[in-house]
């Protein structure tokens, strides 16, 4: 059977599987948002890639008393494993992924702050080198 995704940027889907007969059959899919995002971004060669969600930045130490934002990180800085994969796990890794394959920016912030997140004002920003103040 040959597999294509009907949907861009969602989580749960349906997509469909072409039979040996070249019929074809739904299958149920999920792919993740973040990660198919990044993907279609870098496929469409995009500027900047940016996550917009509730919370102003990825933070390390989340909800202990450590807990600092993270302004401008490379991917070789970030270790994906220590965000949790139910939260901002996979925004990390998607933001990572699109920084290695295309030399671009990644941003993760919240809605409002767009603007000051491409600005280097706000939000996380995964880069592929470190910037200068």
């Amino acid at each position: 059977m040959h597999f294509h995704n009907m949907r861009a940027s969602r989580g749960s889907h349906w997509g469909l599987a072409q039979r040996e007969d070249g019929a074809f059959i739904g299958v149920e899919a999920v792919i993740d948002k973040d990660h198919a995002s990044g993907l279609l971004a870098a496929a469409l060669e995009f500027d900047a890639f940016l996550m917009l969600t509730d919370v102003p930045a990825v933070f390390t130490g989340w909800g202990t008393p450590a807990q600092r934002a993270l302004g401008d990180v490379t991917p070789q800085q970030l270790d994906v494993s220590a965000f949790a994969a139910g939260s901002m796990g996979p925004k990390v890794q998607a933001a990572c992924d699109f920084v290695m394959r295309t030399g671009a920016m990644a941003g993760i912030g919240a809605l409002q702050d767009a603007s000051a997140i491409l600005a280097r004002q706000a939000g996380t920003r995964v880069v592929p080198g470190l910037l200068s103040s």
